[in-house]
């Protein structure tokens, strides 16, 4: 897909100041953006497609960011404006070059179901993910998943000969191939991935733990199989929260016997405790400072008599708004006469007026 990781320009309508150069973002498929210089002063918007310098030829992308946003986002990849050697964007695109653009598209998935039977034959442990080709069909980048090192230089002459095009491959992780490939997660929206994160931060299984939740392969990975994304986005705030918390594998001696932590409500500060360490029956709810008080009492060497369930007052909710009027009332056109009056209504009848005999 084209249009993915699309940045909003919230300086769109500050007019640009002098000192901006002459740096435009330029996306193409998927993830890959560019940042490309601006030598011959053309008037670019977003969304212009452009026709730039490539190794060799030439290549087309879309116009995503112009003016002073160009420079933050720049560094924020760690790139210097002053000293990048950007290259060059020669014009506006015309439609003969619109037209050799999109007959490349058209061409990718056909060479990539290609390039993995030639791999295929040649017994190379690797996957071919996905297929880019120049705006000039000149060259093309192979993206592939590999979990060693292969040697695909046999490769390389193979489809150099089959689609007579200048061969690059470049090699992918699994959390990048679901970025490049998209998809819906399973909160029903669009693979954070495909459309916003640029650059991915290890996951582990201590970011489930940490909050609470069970450990089951199946719903804590994504589509790429590796562990989901999102389990790294609370966990600072599950981190801060049990930062005074006491340790869960400390058990709570008593006159009754020894009791085992089984789970913990982080936010509202509850642990739950039970005699029997493998079976959740029977639990006691207690708060995180009795918890700490009663470890403190063991370290002393004092049993508490008991385990007592603390039940936590909710605060009554207060109504912002109170509909005193009835205004908004769906049932206000209702008629809120008795039955019996409407009865009443009915049996009444006006006299008939007598007419006078003169």
């Amino acid at each position: 897909m084209y249009g993915k990781l699309d940045v909003y320009d919230w300086l769109s309508d500050v007019p640009e100041s002098v000192l901006c150069p002459d740096i435009v973002e330029v996306k193409f498929k998927n993830t890959r953006k560019g940042f490309f210089s601006n030598s011959n002063q053309l008037r670019l918007q977003r969304g212009d497609v452009v026709a730039l310098e490539a190794s060799p030829g030439h290549d087309i992308g879309i116009v995503t960011l112009t003016g002073d946003l160009v420079v933050e986002q720049m560094r924020k990849q760690k790139l210097n404006p002053k000293t990048y050697e950007a290259k060059k964007i020669y014009r506006k695109a015309k439609p003969v070059d619109i037209e050799k653009w999109h007959e490349a598209i058209a061409l990718e998935h056909k060479t990539m179901i290609k390039a993995r039977q030639l791999s295929a034959e040649l017994k190379l442990n690797m996957k071919i993910g996905d297929v880019e080709y120049q705006g000039d069909k000149t060259k093309a980048i192979f993206y592939y998943i590999a979990d060693d090192r292969v040697d695909f230089r046999q490769l390389i002459k193979v489809l150099a000969e089959q689609f007579k095009i200048r061969i690059e491959m470049r090699q992918i992780g699994a959390r990048q191939e679901a970025g490049r490939i998209g998809g819906i997660g399973p909160c029903g929206r669009e693979l954070c991935c495909s459309t916003w994160i640029t650059n991915f931060v290890s996951v582990t299984t201590n970011a489930a733990r940490y909050q609470e939740i069970s450990l089951n392969p199946q719903k804590l990975a994504g589509q790429c199989g590796k562990l989901k994304c999102c389990l790294n986005f609370e966990l600072d705030c599950y981190i801060d929260a049990q930062k005074d918390f006491p340790n869960t594998n400390i058990p709570l001696e008593t006159k009754d016997g020894t009791a085992y932590h089984q789970k913990t409500d982080i936010f509202k500060r509850l642990m739950w405790y039970s005699y029997d360490k493998y079976n959740t029956m029977n639990m006691v709810q207690l708060s995180v400072d009795t918890v700490k008080d009663i470890i403190k009492q063991n370290k002393k060497g004092i049993k508490v008599n008991k385990l007592v369930t603390e039940f936590v007052a909710e605060p009554k909710k207060t109504l912002e708004y109170e509909n005193v009027v009835g205004q908004d009332s769906l049932n206000r056109f209702d008629s809120v006469e008795k039955p019996a009056a409407k009865k009443a209504k009915r049996k009444f009848r006006r006299k008939p007026r007598k007419n006078n005999p003169s």
